[in-house]
């Protein structure tokens, strides 16, 4: 068998930990089948021969993984900024991914979003489709011809919905995902089934049961909303009032993390507890102590999506309380609650949002720095892909080349002072490669 083997050259930033950062300089980044065989300020001898693209003074940085968005939003982001979560799922949301039951429609919208995030800088996501299946087998069809890594779900929901976007029962609802999971059985390489229940409010008791012997049956993960806005938390409450808290509404289902914690969280490997359900909740802005204790100790990881929750005035969630509680926290651009797909951007909200928790909420809680939202970017969402968005040693290969001379300045700056830079100032131009799984996508 050929060993596929490459190196990168170049200025080299990955996190050490979540509040260290390594800059190598002028360094070498090797990729052994699809596996990071780590950096180096000089080849090994194993190394000397191996082929080397030499990047000059771009920067060479992991990918990022964003944790949380909705493919067929993206055709209406930054419509109806002005209203709040609730009001916009009805008077936007709804109506819009009605359309995507029409194959032709869904074709044209899925292509834009797919060329779009494979040019963005994003290098794997978990992704929400629509309870549409032809839909959203023709949305994963198009990212495994991407390039990237994602996690895609057809998303569930049989009430609260409208006439046009609703499925007639928890038992169709079921069914459907039941022949969403055989038809792309063994279809793809880097595509992955995520179950998906769009939220509490969507999915009737009888449905999330279904959905827990899905999980269970057929080892998935699950993503989903949790304690986003106030009026969503309330009505959760009043559907489900034997529920204990708005997190427990997954929980009594078997849908809310899992229950040893302790062992790894890698989905592949869910067959081999049944209580094992890896778990992602999109916001968690006003989680409850009790909440935020079970979101511990089951592993569920948290996508924060800074941007959502500004548009929608959602709130700030308490991310410095999660990352000091060492909560699994990645980040998500939630589109089209957010309205860019930069991952860049939504680094730049994390360390913005939670200034301004804590100069007007809380003091007690400071700011997030940038090398604990570029972890969060990286290796803090990656890993619920596994060993996912470092440099080193057995993680798998997935980089961005970073050319930032459009972002002109008179003095000599540090390499930290570019990656923050283009935290803040970058465009589509500034990315000019990128890697996954050791794959070459742009």
């Amino acid at each position: 068998m050929k060993k596929e083997l490459f190196a990168l050259k170049g200025m080299i930033c990955y996190s050490k930990n979540q509040r260290e950062m390594i800059f190598m300089e002028d360094s070498y980044v090797v990729c052994e089948n699809g596996i990071c065989a780590g950096v180096f300020s000089q080849l090994p001898e194993e190394y000397k021969n191996v082929p080397v693209e030499d990047l000059g003074n771009r920067l060479i940085i992991p990918g990022f993984t964003d944790l949380h968005l909705h493919a067929p939003q993206y055709a209406y982001r930054g419509t109806g900024m002005d209203l709040e979560l609730l009001d916009w799922l009805n008077t936007i949301t709804f109506p819009q991914e009605a359309r995507y039951a029409d194959l032709s429609y869904a074709k044209k919208a899925y292509s834009i979003f797919v060329d779009d995030l494979k040019h963005s800088f994003t290098t794997r996501a978990c992704i929400f489709a629509t309870l549409h299946r032809p839909a959203t087998e023709l949305l994963m069809d198009m990212l495994e011809e991407s390039g990237l890594a994602t996690m895609v779900g057809k998303v569930n929901m049989d009430r609260n919905g409208s006439p046009e976007l609703q499925e007639e029962s928890a038992q169709a609802s079921a069914a459907d995902t039941r022949q969403w999971l055989e038809d792309i059985k063994r279809r793809y390489d880097h595509t992955y089934p995520i179950l998906t229940p769009r939220f509490t409010p969507s999915c009737t008791d009888e449905l999330m049961t279904e959905l827990g012997k899905i999980q269970k049956e057929y080892h998935v993960p699950v993503q989903s909303h949790l304690s986003e806005n106030f009026g969503e938390i309330a009505w959760v409450k009043e559907l489900c009032p034997t529920s204990r808290f708005y997190g427990d509404a997954y929980d009594m289902f078997g849908l809310f993390g899992t229950k040893n914690a302790e062992s790894e969280l890698d989905y592949t490997a869910a067959s081999a507890n049944s209580n094992s359900c890896p778990t992602i909740m999109a916001h968690c802005v006003h989680s409850t102590d009790e909440e935020i204790q079970m979101i511990k100790d089951q592993g569920v990881y948290i996508a924060h999506c800074p941007e959502s929750n500004t548009d929608i005035a959602s709130g700030i969630a308490p991310i410095r309380r999660y990352l000091d509680m060492g909560l699994h926290v990645g980040l998500g651009t939630d589109v089209a609650g957010g309205f860019s797909l930069s991952m860049f951007r939504a680094i730049a909200d994390t360390i913005q949002v939670s200034k301004l928790r804590w100069r007007l909420m809380d003091q007690n809680l400071a700011p997030v720095t940038l090398e604990e939202a570029f972890y969060m970017a990286t290796i803090g969402g990656g890993s619920f892909f596994g060993k996912v968005g470092s440099f080193e040693k057995g993680y798998e290969f997935d980089a961005m080349i970073l050319d930032d001379h459009n972002i002109r300045h008179p003095q000599e700056i540090s390499t930290r002072d570019r990656l923050e830079r283009l935290v803040y100032l970058s465009d589509d131009r500034n990315l000019v490669g990128k890697y996954v799984q050791g794959r070459k996508v742009i």
